[in-house]
């Protein structure tokens, strides 16, 4: 069950979403027939729940939006960013535990 928190982002809503955000927007960049992407929804669902309010959670399915995705130079997946103030304040490439995600997180807040 997918969380009503998670946005789905695209090509036209990335800016409003993500880069016109006034809070911190984690964007998670995925597939569905990635493996790692898939161990890593449940976390990143997780955490659009606990920092509602306090960051914006989003995913990008690079096979529907392959411009972002070479937009941002996604080369693998999952690649997770923290976008703030428009602009990408951190990474992460493949599967994380959790605490590796909360950490970037609150080093952003």
């Amino acid at each position: 069950m997918a969380s009503d928190k998670l946005l789905t982002l695209t090509q036209n809503n990335f800016d409003d979403e993500v880069l016109k955000s006034d809070i911190p927007v984690l964007v998670d960049f995925w597939a569905a027939w990635c493996g790692p992407c898939r161990m890593i929804g449940p976390i990143v669902e997780q955490l659009a729940e606990e920092y509602d309010g306090r960051i914006k959670v989003g995913k990008v399915n690079v096979d529907e939006q392959n411009e972002l995705a070479a937009q941002y130079r996604v080369m693998s997946i999952p690649t997770l960013f923290i976008f703030k103030d428009g602009k990408i304040a951190s990474q992460l490439i493949g599967a994380r535990p959790k605490a590796d995600l909360e950490e970037m997180i609150e080093k952003v807040l």
